[in-house]
């Protein structure tokens, strides 16, 4: 039956995420981002991740911040479109692998629908350089729930070439 909720979660959000992609987007797109992660009341004790979150938010975090080069104009489009598909990799990877219980599915479930509406939408239109400040935000929601051990540490310093891969 757990198992059976899961998949259905799952499905749900991902379901979300690509109706929220094929939904023609107006100028309140962050409010959705905002009201998503707001839907589960942070716990009065932070949840403890399992290893695929911590790993699958990582990565995200670190894809996420990378694109500040491309909100600045330092990165190339192709580049910051590759950087989305990081994020989207990280997300999958954490919905097929992510085992926890219902509340703390359900927070993660506020944070990662909005993650990745965010990042599918820079892939599509690579233009809308304000999903990167989406994503960023949908990944601030993140140590409110958790309690990850060396989350607040800064992202690994990587300086990546800014022009055509």
């Amino acid at each position: 039956m757990k198992a059976a909720r899961i998949v259905l979660a799952t499905a749900c959000a991902l379901g979300l995420a690509v109706a929220a992609q094929a939904t023609p987007q107006h100028a309140h797109d962050s409010h959705a981002a905002h009201a998503a992660s707001a839907a589960v009341q942070a716990p009065a004790q932070r949840w403890t991740p399992d290893a695929p979150l911590r790993a699958g938010m990582r990565r995200a975090h670190t894809a996420v911040a990378e694109l500040a080069h491309y909100e600045m104009g330092h990165m190339s489009a192709p580049m910051a479109v590759d950087r989305a598909t990081e994020v989207e990799s990280a997300v999958t990877y954490m919905f097929a692998n992510c085992k926890l219980s219902a509340e703390p599915d359900a927070a993660l479930h506020g944070i990662l629908v909005p993650l990745l509406t965010a990042a599918q939408a820079l892939k599509a239109d690579p233009a809308k350089v304000s999903a990167v400040a989406d994503m960023r935000a949908a990944i601030a929601h993140y140590p409110q729930y958790f309690d990850d051990p060396g989350w607040d540490k800064p992202v690994p310093a990587e300086h990546v070439m800014h022009d055509e891969p």
